[in-house]
């Protein structure tokens, strides 16, 4: 008896101990299957990341930007926001309200032709076509302007307006194109802050130029005079300044770049208006046609990037679906 239950407790231990060793290989095996899950699915996130940055890794797309990173990039694109708006400011001295907001609106053109080269946009044939139909549309409201100066006498200023107006949308192609590549995703930086350290390095760094300026003779600085400008300046500061880039903001954050680039192309017609009952000025032909033609490029550019969204979110939701498949078939 003593011997029978000394057997059959060692019969227990070994048991015992084949039954834990057990266990264990199939912890680990689960364990290994797991980290071979979560290693597919950081693959497949990163592949889907490669993709969506146009074949670019970047590990930090998903963190917030700190303030110490936010001031440099504020610091960075001063100079290219100040641009922007001084030739667009000063092309309305040169050459009409109407002209200057229509080649102020090929920012849109420049931020997608500056954005294809960089992969920040797609290439498609409706894009391209949109870009010919707006350049032809340029080039007929730039013909009208130097028609009208020629019976004037001052074909050089205007030219130089409708320059100075092309400079600031290119400048602010060359700057919305920048900011995507920097930030990626607008979610990642906290918008007011940027454009508040922007507007605090434009007053210290580049404000204080305009006393030199003066002192040199290049261009007087004074204060308004009248009521009159002093109302001007301050509509301008609400509406043209603080209202607009705030508007324009919350669009962008909705939205993306291009599409709300692609907004400002609503002025148009505006601006044309306001010619005719504020100046009195009737457009001609050239100028009007040019004007639908500008019009039309930017609506097919809105419309080539929306199939390509729709196109992006059908080929999402089919890889969902086909990767759901084969894990529902196992449950």
């Amino acid at each position: 008896m003593p011997s029978t239950t000394m057997i059959y407790s060692l019969t227990n231990l070994y048991l015992q101990r084949e039954y834990a060793n057990d266990t264990e290989r199939l912890l680990n095996n689960d364990g290994e299957q797991d980290d071979d899950m979560n290693t597919a699915d950081r693959y497949d996130s990163d592949h889907h990341l490669i993709e969506n940055t146009g074949g670019r890794r970047d590990i930090t797309a998903t963190e917030k930007i700190t303030l110490r990173e936010t001031i440099q990039l504020s610091a960075w694109f001063c100079i290219l926001w100040f641009f922007a708006n001084y030739c667009t400011n000063a092309s309305l001295a040169y050459t009409t309200v109407g002209s200057s907001t229509i080649l102020s609106s090929m920012s849109g053109l420049f931020t997608l032709g500056f954005g294809v080269l960089s992969k920040v946009e797609q290439f498609n044939w409706i894009k391209l076509l949109a870009v010919g139909v707006s350049f032809i549309g340029v080039v007929l409201v730039s013909w009208s302007d130097q028609l009208t100066t020629m019976a004037t006498h001052d074909v050089h200023n205007k030219l130089v307006g409708d320059l100075l107006a092309l400079a600031g949308a290119m400048f602010y192609g060359i700057y919305t194109v920048l900011l995507k590549l920097r930030i990626g995703e607008e979610s990642r930086i906290d918008m007011p802050t940027f454009f508040g350290f922007v507007g605090l390095f434009n007053v210290v760094l580049l404000w204080p130029f305009f006393f030199i300026l003066h002192w040199l003779g290049l261009e007087a600085f004074t204060l308004p005079y009248n009521s009159t400008l002093w109302l001007m300046i301050t509509l301008n500061a609400l509406i043209g300044t603080f209202l607009s880039d705030y508007l324009w903001l919350l669009a962008m954050l909705m939205t993306s770049p291009l599409i709300v680039t692609l907004g400002i192309t609503l002025t148009v017609p505006l601006a044309l208006i306001g010619d005719v009952i504020l100046k009195h000025i009737l457009p001609g032909v050239q100028y009007i046609v040019g004007a639908c033609f500008v019009v039309t490029g930017f609506f097919a550019v809105n419309f080539g990037s929306l199939q390509d969204y729709n196109q992006e979110s059908s080929s999402s939701s089919e890889e969902e679906t086909h990767e759901m498949i084969p894990r529902n078939s196992f449950e």
